[in-house]
């Protein structure tokens, strides 16, 4: 904000709970909202709904749920999210991420245990806001994002094809993606011809429409034209009604789901696991879109919004809401003007789902498969996946790693194990980093010649001091590197008489290195070796302070120069003292 003072001048201050936490919905009120934002709002709301129609049911069925829970999550969870979250144009609904967790939790623990573990997860969501942990989920190393994604999109993908060949299985179908493959490989020979029409037909219009007419609703006019030819041609493929007849014309009144203590310890684990993925995905998708506009958003407010998304979700029926970044893509590039577009959205998918309820029934699974199919191709960043893999060793081994554990593992295991590599591997290249060095004073421009009272003549006796090391170390010293500068200290701190340690250029010291010199300067002491710190900052200070070191075994200085003229008056002081004696 404008100070009061000089014109221009921005005084900055520390941003109060209030501001951290303001939705942006009403810091888009007090600019001024007007019918012209009123109108771009509803435009892209609209093009938002009519793009998260098809691929709400499309999640849900892939889930494992109902289609109809997809939709209350896109209407309860999309409004929320975007009334009181950090996000500027935040689009929330249910995301293909989820599609795995929420199918395995289903598949363990039955809808009453997804739907409470969604609720504790939003729970976990609202706590990690108010916390302020949503600075530091965005920590996430970027080949693991660029790994996880591309791992949930292959497994994305596996779990379509049965719909996108009309597959039969002589059993329920494996969750395990190489138990999958084989029960789908096993019933290769059962495969339906329309079924694959339908979908070939999907993809193939998606594609060509978002070649020629990308501003049209491409994946509506798939699953629409799809739709008509089943119906006409009386296609021999299963429908959204044959298989779970039809979605309801209203949404459910809320209702909690049975808070059983065993239950809730059951499905603890998929309860944060879906707080750690929904977090991450919605400050990813956040941070697209300030990319995309120049704007910022609060990524603990934006916590908040989803972690009571969730929760009402939940109540109402609907499964894991997140921020999504295709449909947060879209409602930008539509001209949205602030978060009206995304409550707006959730009210036209409110009244699709009123209106337009019974033709759902007629939607070809296969369809939704081909839907689904395109999300997963556009969800793998591939040109970053190749780019990761040339980049370097370490890189590519995370990138790997995680690709690799969220396809054959877990997801959950794919995060925390790429995160730890990635900073093992981080920790080693900053280990590199640090330099621990002799003195040598910077080049300096050329001055002219005098000799007055700040350049004495030279005397070759003060030029070279024997009895005094300078060491500089450079860079952050921290555990990773605790013990390569800390065997350098150690062979010089006992061989001169002033030993000058120079902190100038340690833009952060941690407990392991202040550990390190305290036992270096504990050497020194025993050797009789006059110990200065120089060029500390405060923070590196504080801490070698509270490691005990401290004067009088150490003496600080602010620079190497005032220790050198410290060391200079001692040393003439003892002279003359001498001389006295």
């Amino acid at each position: 904000m404008s100070s009061g003072g000089e014109p221009g001048r921005q005084e900055f201050r520390t941003p109060t709970f209030l501001d951290l936490f303001t939705p942006k919905l009403v810091t888009v009120f007090r600019e001024g909202y007007h019918w012209p934002h009123l109108q771009a709002d509803a435009i892209a709301g609209l093009t938002v709904a009519i793009v998260a129609l098809p691929l709400s049911m499309a999640i849900a069925i892939a889930s494992g749920v109902a289609p109809e829970r997809g939709l209350f999550t896109a209407i309860i969870g999309g409004f929320l999210i975007s009334a009181f979250g950090g996000s500027r144009f935040q689009i929330g609904g249910p995301a293909g991420a989820f599609i795995v967790l929420v199918a395995a939790t289903a598949h363990r623990h039955g809808v009453e245990g997804l739907l409470l573990a969604t609720m504790m997860s939003g729970v976990f969501m609202l706590a990690g806001g108010y916390l302020r942990l949503g600075t530091y989920i965005k920590f996430i190393p970027y080949p693991v994002t660029v790994g996880f994604t591309a791992g949930i999109a292959v497994i994305i993908f596996a779990s379509q094809l049965k719909d996108l060949f009309g597959l039969t299985l002589a059993g329920a179908e494996p969750g395990e993606f190489i138990e999958r493959l084989a029960a789908l490989s096993a019933a290769a020979p059962t495969v339906n011809a329309a079924a694959v029409t339908v979908a070939v037909l999907t993809i193939g219009l998606i594609l060509v429409l978002k070649r020629l007419r990308p501003g049209w609703p491409g994946m509506l006019f798939a699953v629409t034209a799809a739709s008509l030819a089943a119906a006409l041609f009386a296609l021999p493929v299963e429908t959204i009604g044959t298989r779970f007849g039809g979605i309801p014309r209203s949404l459910p009144l809320p209702a909690l789901p049975p808070l059983d203590v065993g239950l809730m310890l059951a499905v603890l684990p998929d309860a944060l696991a879906f707080a750690l993925l929904g977090s991450i995905e919605s400050l990813l998708s956040a941070v697209v879109a300030d990319g995309m506009t120049g704007r910022r958003h609060r990524s603990n407010c934006e916590l908040v919004a989803q972690g009571l998304a969730n929760i009402a979700s939940a109540l109402f029926g609907g499964i894991c809401a997140t921020g999504t970044i295709a449909r947060t893509a879209t409602n930008v590039r539509a001209g949205a003007h602030g978060p009206m577009s995304g409550m707006l959205h959730a009210l036209f998918l409110l009244g699709f789902m009123l209106v337009a309820a019974p033709l759902a029934s007629y939607i070809p699974l296969a369809a939704l498969a081909g839907v689904l199919a395109v999300v997963a191709w556009n969800m793998v960043e591939k040109h970053a996946f190749a780019a990761l893999l040339r980049s370097s060793y370490g890189d590519a081994l995370v990138l790997l790693v995680t690709f690799l554990l969220v396809v054959f593992r877990d997801l959950t295991e794919g995060i925390v194990v790429g995160f730890a590599l990635g900073a093992v591997i981080f920790i080693n290249r900053m280990s590199k980093t640090i330099a621990v060095e002799a003195h040598v004073p910077p080049p300096l421009e050329d001055v002219p010649d005098r000799i007055d009272a700040s350049h004495p003549a030279y005397h070759a006796e003060e030029a070279a001091d024997p009895h005094t090391v300078i060491y500089r170390i450079s860079g952050a010293f921290f555990f990773g590197a605790a013990s390569t500068v800390g065997s350098v200290l150690d062979r010089i701190a006992d061989r001169p008489r002033n030993f000058i340690l120079d902190c100038s250029a340690v833009p952060f010291l941690d407990s392991t290195a202040a550990s390190v010199i305290e036992g270096t300067v504990r050497k020194a002491r025993r050797a009789g070796v006059r110990f200065f710190i120089t060029g500390a900052s405060e923070q590196t200070r504080r801490m070698l302070v509270t490691h005990n070191v401290r004067p009088p075994d150490v003496r600080y200085k602010a620079s190497i120069d005032a220790a050198l003229r410290q060391l200079k008056a001692e040393e003439s002081a003892r002279e003359e003292a001498a001389a006295v004696g």
